[in-house]
């Protein structure tokens, strides 16, 4: 099945759809679930953090990299501080949502995602529009190393 522009990945569609299923007061603990989720970083970018990209919408400091391997597979990798569980907690979601997937599929998810969590009440629009920026930057990054 092709993604068209308004689908989702089935793992982002699954996570999208978990938040959906809960009343808004516990949306936000599930994005604290997220954060706790997030793999810790490999060493060879804890050893080089120049390498990684920051996310300056982000109201916390996040910072990300890409690899596309040679089947186009794509791998996420972000660095974020545990005092920062939002932040965290959406880069969990792109984390768990993305990696392993093609680069295709990256390319392929729309920018309304954030909207789609259902968190409008429990987070802030800046907050959001961090979630935006990671996604961005994760589509570029990603259409730079596939051309």
């Amino acid at each position: 099945m092709t993604e068209t522009a308004t689908e989702l990945p089935a793992a982002l569609q699954e996570i999208v759809d978990e938040f959906a299923e809960l009343p808004p007061q516990d949306r936000l603990q599930l994005l604290l679930e997220f954060s706790n989720g997030l793999p810790e970083l490999p060493s060879r970018f804890q050893d080089h953090p120049e390498l990684l990209e920051p996310v300056p919408e982000c109201q916390s400091p996040i910072f990300l990299i890409t690899e596309v391997e040679d089947d186009d597979t794509v791998r996420l990798y972000f660095s974020a501080p545990p005092e920062a569980p939002t932040t965290r907690g959406f880069a969990g979601i792109l984390q768990e949502g993305l990696d392993g997937a093609s680069a295709d599929v990256v390319a392929g998810v729309p920018s309304d995602l954030p909207l789609r969590l259902s968190l409008t009440q429990a987070v802030s629009p800046l907050r959001l529009n961090g979630m935006s920026g990671m996604l961005s930057r994760i589509q570029r990054q990603v259409a730079e190393k596939t051309n």
